[in-house]
């Protein structure tokens, strides 16, 4: 087949009207001959001037895995890869590429960029069936290193220590590793068996120990670990799970949800499964109040509930923070969007039960300090919409346990922890932090990224001691 090197080789979906009503995941992705013909596409750039590299936060070698799919050598693609993700299958389901590595392809000038997540997403899943497992260190250099947390910031760090020879303990707070992976993101997104569960065993099968119902302030402290458990240096990517709210009249009302229990009932336990009995609500009409990747995440899942859904966003689409590929993929499903629209009251029933949405127009302003334009109310122009449920999705910010539990680990005014950016780094000797601990809320990838800074970090610093 001649392949026109300005177009995409199109990835095969489930049909929007079937997929809405199933938990099944939405992307097929390619197989091994539409992954070819997409990695012919690539134009080779040399590694030292490859921009798709420095715009992925893990610094993966993209031709050179790219050329390795080319050919058909897929062991060897997988291996390049592994050089610098320890998730390549949960990484090409979910990154922004479009914003990242995609977003700087030379392809793109002139067409579309090259499909760099599809044909990551290709190769795992490929390796995963063909049994191809990472490679663990040589030897051990005996010093013992904790991890707090199993999401995407923890399990690289950990993978990373592993392959240089440390001795990982993972701490988990949840009774099931993989933080957001496993209870923020949809099975619909990113399956937990097949994609999640398989990369946590990659890990392991790397020599890292994982310990689950451990909850770090409580169970035991970070000094503990130091002073007591023999550990040399801690990291601390226990994410932000936190939830905002908007502080509004009728959002303690029976039937109003944060978008983090709402996932984490529905994808960590199985509340859209008949053999689980967890409870979950079932509304018939749900508005999301949000518009970032979890608005869209929490949406979709209420669609699939079978709910007629809104989603409430106070500025206009260009502004939504959500991928692209996910805001037309709800819209494809049915989603209502009801933009430059911000909610005042959650309108409550006598028995103090959700019964709509009080919500007032917006028009943009000028630009707000994160750049975008300030949503500003016009006056006399509210509206209700009758709902039963309302799933709040506003953002999160750390859990203060852990800080509050260690001395000498300062935090910033957002009850972020403060870590050097390079090398993850905190106040407290021998402990490094990285992902939404620091930041806040943020991607799976930049979590990943600043795993293996910390990683780095930690190896530099028992190095020297």
């Amino acid at each position: 087949m001649a392949v026109d090197v300005l177009k995409r080789i199109p990835v095969r979906e489930q049909d929007p009207k079937v997929r809405a009503t199933n938990f099944e995941e939405v992307c097929y992705g390619y197989n091994q001959e539409e992954a070819m013909n997409e990695a012919s596409r690539c134009i080779g750039c040399k590694q030292d001037k490859a921009k798709c590299i420095t715009g992925c936060p893990v610094n993966i070698n993209i031709p050179g895995f790219i050329a390795e799919v080319k050919e058909g050598n897929f062991e060897a693609a997988f291996k390049v890869i592994g050089e610098s993700s320890a998730l390549p299958a949960i990484c090409g389901r979910v990154c922004p590429q479009e914003s990242q590595c995609e977003g700087k392809c030379i392809r793109g000038l002139k067409g579309e960029p090259v499909s760099i997540g599809k044909l990551e997403r290709f190769v795992a899943d490929w390796a995963k069936e063909n049994g191809i497992k990472p490679v663990p260190a040589d030897s051990m250099n005996g010093k013992k290193v904790a991890v707090i947390g199993s999401g995407p910031a923890g399990l690289t760090c950990a993978g990373d220590l592993a392959k240089l020879g440390y001795d990982v303990t993972i701490f988990e707070a949840l009774h099931k590793a993989g933080g957001v992976l496993s209870y923020g993101i949809p099975e619909f997104r990113l399956p937990k068996d097949a994609v999640v569960a398989k990369e946590i065993e990659n890990v392991k099968s790397l020599g890292v120990k994982i310990e689950t119902n451990v909850i770090i302030g409580k169970s035991v402290t970070i000094d503990e670990l130091l002073e007591d458990e023999g550990f040399e240096a801690v990291f601390i990517g226990s994410g932000a799970g936190l939830p905002m709210f908007m502080n509004i009249p009728g959002e303690n009302a029976n039937g109003v949800f944060s978008a983090n229990e709402y996932l984490t009932r529905n994808n960590l336990m199985k509340a859209f499964r008949d053999d689980y009995a967890t409870p979950i609500a079932r509304g018939k009409k749900v508005a999301v109040v949000g518009g970032g990747n979890v608005a869209m995440d929490a949406a979709r899942t209420a669609l699939r509930l079978g709910a007629e859904v809104h989603v409430i966003y106070r500025r206009s689409e260009e502004e939504l923070p959500a991928r692209k590929e996910e805001v037309h993929h709800a819209k494809e499903e049915g989603i209502i969007f009801d933009l430059l629209t911000n909610p005042t009251e959650i309108l409550v029933d006598e028995n103090g039960w959700v019964k709509g949405i009080k919500c007032i127009k917006m028009e943009l302003g000028e630009p707000d300090a994160s750049g975008r334009r300030r949503p500003v109310a016009v006056e006399g122009s509210d509206f209700e919409i009758e709902v039963d449920t309302v799933i709040m999705s506003l953002g999160t910010s750390p859990n203060p346990l852990i800080s509050s539990t260690t001395i000498g680990l300062d935090t910033n005014k957002r009850k972020c922890i403060v870590a050097n950016e390079d090398n993850g780094q905190t106040s407290k000797t021998a402990v490094f932090a990285g992902g939404d601990a620091v930041t806040g809320a943020a991607t799976v990838i930049l979590a990943m990224g600043a795993g293996k800074a910390a990683a780095k970090g930690i190896h530099e610093f028992l190095s020297n001691k």
